[in-house]
């Protein structure tokens, strides 16, 4: 019991901090610039995102596996590494990890910042159709599940530095077709407190498919081990 008690502890404080730097990176980006600094906002949320991955997988994934990610979760669960009531039980701390840090950041910038932002909800590009904003994202979410299961043959759980740089190419490829989610639990807390709610499915139905794959993938290149 005080096993499992710190595994969804890991997976909450983990996928909280990742929403929030990821987030509140594509807050801050524009707020800055129109303060009149130079604004990277791709750049910064692609450091911030990926960053917030590897250190926070470094740190949880001795513990929980370090998946902060409900498609790395289900993908786990699809490979057979985790059994139903752990998917449920980690997928349920993600989302609300990634309310948290929503909310969080809603207390901490002005008003008008996080509006303007959606609170770092992503917005796929009007010249993209929504299936091609789920190929987008499943693509992407299955180099990086193949890349986090994979990893995790070295010593037994992921390189989180690894999946982190996975994480940055993937929103410098993605942020400007479809802000680049690639994640289910930071999509839904910023989506709902920001009230903003357009084409959901594309960061849903892209990164489970993706992380499905991805794990299925890396098993039939060689057993993953460990907590993952």
């Amino acid at each position: 019991m005080r096993r499992a008690i710190e595994q969804l502890a890991a997976e909450f404080v983990g996928t909280f901090f990742v929403v929030f730097f990821a987030s509140g990176a594509l807050i801050a980006g524009p707020w800055q610039k129109s303060a009149g600094e130079t604004g990277f906002a791709t750049l910064c949320a692609a450091f911030a995102y990926g960053l917030a991955v590897a250190v926070m997988t470094e740190i949880t994934g001795p513990i929980s596996g370090g998946h902060l990610n409900p498609a790395i979760s289900l993908g786990a669960w699809a490979a057979r590494k985790i059994g139903g009531w752990r998917l449920f039980g980690y997928s349920l701390v993600q989302i609300l990890a990634g309310f948290a840090a929503a909310r969080t950041l809603a207390a901490i910038f002005p008003q008008s910042a996080w509006r303007a932002a959606g609170l770092g909800t992503p917005v796929l590009s009007a010249s993209l159709s929504r299936a091609q904003g789920m190929t987008m994202e499943a693509v992407l979410a299955f180099g990086i599940a193949l890349i986090f299961f994979r990893t995790a043959l070295r010593d037994g759980k992921p390189s989180g530095w690894a999946v982190g740089a996975a994480i940055a190419a993937a929103v410098l490829v993605a942020m400007p077709a479809t802000g680049a989610g690639l994640n289910p639990a930071r999509i839904l807390g910023p989506a709902v407190l920001s009230d903003h709610w357009a084409n959901q499915g594309v960061w849903w139905v892209g990164p489970l498919l993706g992380g499905v794959l991805g794990a299925w993938c890396a098993g039939a290149l060689g057993s993953t081990q460990g907590v993952t």
